[in-house]
């Protein structure tokens, strides 16, 4: 009797089947990625049936070790033993029955398992809750989301999946720090660490959320990016062409640090804070210590990020939610300025500074000069005024001054009659740090072995310091060594030196943008990294006086210094005229109400302005501000009109205006809010407010509507919804908050100014 019998396979068939099916499983598997971050999540499930199914039909032939086969018969003429061939026969029947059924049973629960992965587990995981606000983590946009408990408002939606490997979904759902019901951790597939802490202020209904980021090793660049969906931002930095709010900038990741707009138009400017706010209700300040780098992609989002280092640089951020824009920013501001406020020099807000032009060589005409341009302010009674002096008038003046005050015999009756009268002038001497290596000072300081007070590198095998050579105003020159205390002791004394022989009223101290080692890619010193040598200018120019303005300021808006706004160019874009109220809020909101803007119509070109329109629409928004500046003298124009709308509006500045200043400078300096405010302030629940760019508010009484618009003689008013009623103060018409004035009429004299009314 001849039988047929199962061939059961060799082991190590068995088992290169089965590695055969799990990689083909794996490799299926990992494929099955959605196509967009929002499809459907049956979608999806049916995708990984059908795509399981198939390839359980081209691994079926991995189970071939419990088939049947044909074998030879035996040749032999001796029969087998055939006593339990009938048991056998049913033993291997029911192992191929068996088989299909834990196939099929292995089919199912993969199907269950995925099916719980995809469709059954929630996209939305509440990670943190506070009283009001929590913390949930989206799957499947791999971001976080700041909503209200009720799910009716989102604060900020933050996307995180530029950490790690963005084509993996991380469930994000295991809170290491679970006993901890504030806080939550996470090890973010094996490439960061995350930890997030909700701190809830009762007093000031608001709750933040510090999210710290860690990287495991040292090649990871952590970076976190804020929509900008449905939010208006405010902050950051100045730039070149600045809006309100910043959402239409377009700026490439870069380091946050100050620059200068001439050199660096694509950076970031003057006025530099890490601190930015959502019209949500929604804040970020960023840790003061780490290395940043900040990108903004037009309407889209903007992002922050710490480049990969050895050192494993965390990427730490605050974000501050309440229930509206206005007061969360005010709880901010709490937040950031932990030192006592300053009031500055008030007297700079009484006169209009004129900064004189002349391009001469010598201490001689350019005492001519000051002559003759003081007289013609008076000749076209333009009332008393600051003349300003840049760098270069400065040097003149002193070298010729110190000249003169260190000769013994005084025979000069030119002198003895020229010096008092440069003293009785108002005028403002402008210094910096650098000093040009090709000065007498400079070769002085070599001489007597002074190297350390430049910036400097080591050099030889001795280590004798050779001073860093940097430009400044197209000259090779050194920038002083600020963190040497001898250094600023010799800087100091040489402003006293000037003060006793021109008597000067204010100095402008600029310069302070630049680090002249990251520039030259090489390692600074720590004291000097990033933008710590600007607030290192700030504490010196402190020391000099409160009649001191500097040009750059970062975490300094407590100290009593004007800050002078970075040059505008002569024309009506946002890089011109239009920019100026951007500007000017963008100021105010981080904290610097003191300042002086541009001058009229623009200082970027030293020629002089021909636009007599531009003139004087520029005139009329910073009649407006704290200081009026002039560049361009009215009289340039040659025409009466211009010169008498000049003094009205110098007129209108020293009388309406500045008590207004003084008036909220105080609230300033109790409670930090803002003098120069934006309209969502009334009324931060209005969201027409968000995005005007074109009117502010001088405390919360004064509405101001200027024109930007050239040839425009009408212009659209808003006047947000308020308790009170807004008054003409041309007219005398009164009209309801939350008022929409359609080409409102506005003469090329005029700006339209509207104050409060209580009803």
């Amino acid at each position: 009797m001849h039988l047929e019998k199962w061939d059961i396979a060799h082991p190590s068939s068995a088992r290169k089947s089965a590695i055969n099916w799990n990689s083909t499983f794996k490799s299926k598997k990992l494929k099955l990625k959605r196509n967009s971050a929002h499809d459907d999540d049956s979608a999806y499930f049916s995708r990984q049936i059908v795509a399981l199914y198939h390839t359980f039909l081209l691994n079926l032939s991995c189970f071939e070790f419990i088939m049947p086969h044909a074998r030879n018969r035996n040749p032999s003429p001796i029969p087998e033993v055939t006593w339990d061939t009938g048991l056998k026969e049913m033993n291997e029947t029911w192992k191929g029955a068996i088989a299909c059924l834990g196939v099929a049973i292995f089919f199912v629960m993969t199907i269950g398992i995925i099916y719980w992965q995809v469709v059954d587990q929630p996209n939305k995981n509440w990670i943190l809750k506070g009283t009001f606000s929590g913390l949930i983590w989206e799957r499947r946009t791999q971001t976080l989301v700041i909503q209200t408990l009720s799910e009716d408002k989102t604060f900020a939606e933050i996307d995180v999946g530029n950490v790690g490997n963005p084509d993996i979904e991380v469930p994000f759902v295991r809170n290491l720090c679970w006993l901890n019901k504030t806080e939550f951790c996470y090890t973010w597939d094996s490439v960061a660490e995350v930890k997030i802490s909700l701190e809830t202020e009762e007093a000031s209904e608001t709750e933040c959320y510090t999210v710290t980021w860690s990287p495991i090793h040292c090649h990871v660049d952590l970076k976190d990016c804020f929509s900008m969906a449905n939010v208006s931002w405010y902050g950051g930095a100045s730039v070149h062409a600045p809006s309100w709010p910043i959402n239409d900038a377009n700026i490439s990741m870069q380091s946050f640090r100050v620059s200068d707009l001439r050199d660096n138009p694509s950076g970031f400017g003057s006025v530099l804070e890490r601190y930015f706010l959502g019209s949500s209700g929604v804040s970020v300040l960023v840790a003061p210590n780490i290395p940043l780098h900040v990108g903004m992609e037009s309407r889209q989002q903007f992002c922050l990020q710490t480049p990969a280092s050895m050192d494993r640089t965390p990427l730490q951020y605050t974000v501050c939610v309440g229930h509206n824009v206005k007061a969360v920013h005010q709880e901010s501001m709490r937040q950031l300025s932990t030192a006592t406020r300053q009031m500055p020099n008030m007297d700079v807000l009484r006169l209009p500074f004129w900064k004189l032009l002349e391009n001469v060589d010598s201490g001689a005409k350019l005492e001519k000069e000051l002559r003759l341009f003081s007289n013609r302010l008076k000749r076209h009674r333009l009332s008393e005024g600051v003349i300003r002096l840049d760098e270069h008038s400065t040097a003149l003046l002193s070298n010729m001054d110190h000249s003169y005050l260190n000769s013994k015999k005084r025979t000069s009756e030119r002198h003895t009659r020229d010096i008092p009268f440069v003293k009785l002038l108002n005028i403002s001497i402008t210094l910096s740090p650098y000093l040009s290596v090709d000065s007498q000072q400079f070769q002085t300081s070599i001489q007597e072995g002074i190297e350390d007070y430049w910036l400097s590198l080591p050099s030889g095998p001795q280590g004798r310091l050779v001073p860093l050579l940097t430009q400044w105003k197209g000259k090779y020159s050194v920038k002083l060594n600020i963190t040497n205390p001898k250094a600023t002791h010799w800087f100091l004394d040489n402003v006293d030196i000037l003060h006793s022989h021109l008597g000067m009223e204010y100095v402008i101290l600029e310069g302070g943008e630049g680090n002249p080692f990251e520039e030259q890619a090489l390692r600074s010193p720590l004291a000097l990294v990033g933008d710590e040598y600007i607030g290192l200018l700030a504490q010196l120019a402190e020391r000099i006086g409160d009649n001191t303005i500097v040009t750059s300021g970062t975490r300094s808006s407590h100290k009593p210094l004007f800050i002078h706004m970075s040059a505008l160019q002569s024309d009506w874009s946002y890089s011109g005229l239009k920019g100026i109220i951007p500007s000017l809020l963008h100021h105010s909101l981080l904290g610097y109400n003191f300042f002086i803007p541009d001058a009229v119509g623009g200082s970027l070109s030293v020629e002089a302005v021909e636009d007599e329109e531009l003139f004087v629409r520029w005139l009329g928004i910073v009649a407006f501000l704290p200081v009026i500046s002039f560049q361009t003298p009215p009289w340039a124009f040659e025409k009466e009109w211009v010169l008498n709308i000049t003094r009205l509006y110098i007129s209108k500045h020293h009388d309406f205006v500045v008590p207004l200043i003084l008036k909220y400078a105080d609230e300033w300096q109790t409670n930090g809010t803002p003098i120069y405010r934006p309209l969502w302030w009334i009324n931060p629940d209005d969201p027409i407010t968000f995005t005007i760019d074109d009117e502010f508010l001088i405390g919360d009484e004064v509405l101001v509507a200027p024109v930007t618009e050239k040839t425009a003689l009408r212009r659209d008013i808003y006047l947000p919804v308020s308790d009170f009623q807004w008054q003409d103060t041309k007219n005398a018409q009164v009209f309801d908050g939350g008022t929409f004035l359609e080409s409102y009429p506005v003469g090329l004299g005029d700006v339209p100014v509207f104050v409060r009314r209580r009803s």
